[in-house]
């Protein structure tokens, strides 16, 4: 009977610290912020090689070319914004086109609220990019998605032009 508590405790310590451990999804490489021409930033983003998925059999592979593949977010919303239409339509369309290629979509969030609630939203996020390219033809097969919630910033700072930055969706490429 005195070993029960013992064994409680080694399994209530061995859980904790299971807990705090991170995602071991690559990091994308090829996925970058860019500004548009017009220096507005929004929608903008270089389309590039990412990681390859888990998953996945071979090299990583680029989306429609001239794409972007950062989809960015009001704050505290999950809802994708009208001006998204057309590159969602265009990733989409590429995927339809091509069976055999994946994308993970990655959901983030800024670093506001706590990460238990960053971690949903972003995966809200990444589930209604995911419905919007499966309802433009893309496969459910293709497509996987994560929720990194404030874990991987694309802009460090605690203003408002990094936290703009910092709300988005990246499809990141591989086969």
């Amino acid at each position: 009977m005195r070993s029960l508590p013992v064994l409680l405790m080694i399994l209530c310590t061995l859980m904790v610290a299971g807990c705090g451990k991170k995602d071991t999804v690559p990091e994308s490489s090829g996925s970058t912020v860019g500004e548009s021409a017009a220096g507005s930033g929004q929608g903008e983003g270089q389309v590039g090689a990412g990681s390859d998925i888990p998953g996945g059999a071979g090299s990583a592979t680029a989306g429609p070319p001239g794409v972007a593949n950062i989809i960015y977010f009001d704050f505290d919303r999950s809802d994708i914004r009208p001006e998204y239409a057309s590159l969602i339509n265009s990733h989409a369309k590429h995927l339809a086109s091509a069976a055999g290629v994946k994308i993970r979509v990655e959901g983030h969030t800024d670093e506001r609220g706590s990460r238990e609630y960053n971690i949903a939203l972003a995966e809200r996020r990444a589930q209604a990019v995911r419905r919007a390219l499966m309802l433009q033809g893309a496969g459910d097969a293709q497509l996987t998605t994560v929720s990194y919630g404030e874990e991987r910033p694309a802009v460090a700072g605690s203003e408002e032009s990094a936290y703009e930055k910092n709300r988005r969706v990246e499809l990141v490429y591989g086969r």
